[in-house]
């Protein structure tokens, strides 16, 4: 029997926590890639959510002391974090994209998507020589996989004149997207619909799409990380070379996009792969501070059936 000291009743501030979560994350090697690239980002999320606390603002609370049942509720997230390898998300029921808060779990795959960042940029709307240079224009939008419908919440709150439809295949991810639409009061304006991509909309067409497919490759599935693999296949899954639901987005989605609207996609790092395979369609890269070459987008006319059809299928660079 173990002779240590239960771990609450050796740290006492948020300090110590936060010392003791990046040690001990760094030892287990863990991976870090659903809201935070490293340790120190980790423990601080993880610290600060615990502690319902906001979480960019660690300094004002580094010396504040902890009550009893605050250092067991951050002792058990620590190492549940390292022995399940669950992402801090699942764990503590919350994600952050673009600053907003969402609940999350394992019905649902993290929230990460680039596409957030781009939403909020200048590049995108609201500003001379962006895609969309007047958002009041944009009267519907469609989110495709939907997943934890944090995209789609995030546009109808940017284009705050438009209906957005959401559509997802797993009728559980569904359910926690209602929890979200609850919360973040937009329901009166945004509608869940359960489908396999366009099947539910019968013929709609929309002034904007935006979507992040499943898009991982089979190589790739069987080499995820722990963390990863706790998320639903489903939703990572994009077949033998990940373009699989990619591929179907680009053949329908001009049978439902109106005259000047435009779809936004992510597809990872295979920019070089699927533009061999498309090689007629004129993408254009949008990146991040985090990423480049990992989001397109395609006008409605770009994507207009008069264009030529794409090659035979390329191979596809695994990840």
């Amino acid at each position: 029997m173990s002779s240590e000291a239960p771990l609450h009743t050796e740290l006492f501030t948020v300090r110590d926590f936060f010392r003791y979560a990046i040690s001990r994350f760094n030892a287990a090697e863990l991976v870090f890639a659903h809201g935070t690239t490293n340790a120190l980002d980790e423990a601080a999320f993880m610290v600060l959510e615990g502690l319902h606390l906001p979480i960019d603002q660690l300094e004002p609370f580094f010396d504040a002391r902890l009550t009893t049942a605050e250092r067991q509720r951050l002792a058990g997230l620590i190492e549940a974090r390292v022995t399940t390898r669950k992402p801090a998300s699942y764990l503590l029921n919350k994600a952050y994209i673009a600053g907003v808060p969402f609940f999350v779990d394992e019905r649902v795959i993290v929230p990460r998507s680039f596409i957030a960042e781009l939403m909020r940029s200048e590049i995108f709307a609201d500003a001379s020589g962006a895609l969309i240079e007047d958002s009041s224009n944009v009267g519907r939008v469609l989110d495709l996989c939907t997943g934890s419908g944090c995209l789609a919440i995030l546009a109808a709150q940017m284009f705050t004149e438009a209906s957005v439809d959401a559509v997802d295949l797993s009728p559980a991810a569904l359910e926690v997207a209602k929890i979200n639409v609850e919360q973040h009061g937009v329901g009166g304006r945004l509608e869940l619909l359960q489908g396999d991509l366009f099947a539910p909309l019968q013929g709609q067409r929309y002034d904007l799409i935006i979507t992040n497919p499943p898009y991982v490759g089979e190589e790739v599935m069987h080499a995820l990380p722990p963390e990863f693999a706790q998320e639903p296949a489903m939703a990572l899954d994009g077949g033998p070379d990940g373009f699989d639901i990619v591929r179907r987005i680009l053949a329908e989605a001009s049978d439902h996009l109106n005259p000047g609207g435009g779809l936004i996609c992510e597809i990872g790092e295979d920019r070089e792969a699927l533009e061999a395979e498309f090689p007629h369609l004129p993408f254009l890269w949008l990146d991040t501070q985090e990423s480049a070459g990992e989001v397109f987008w395609l006008s409605a006319e770009d994507l207009s059936p008069s264009r030529s059809a794409p090659r035979k299928k390329a191979a596809r660079r695994q990840k």
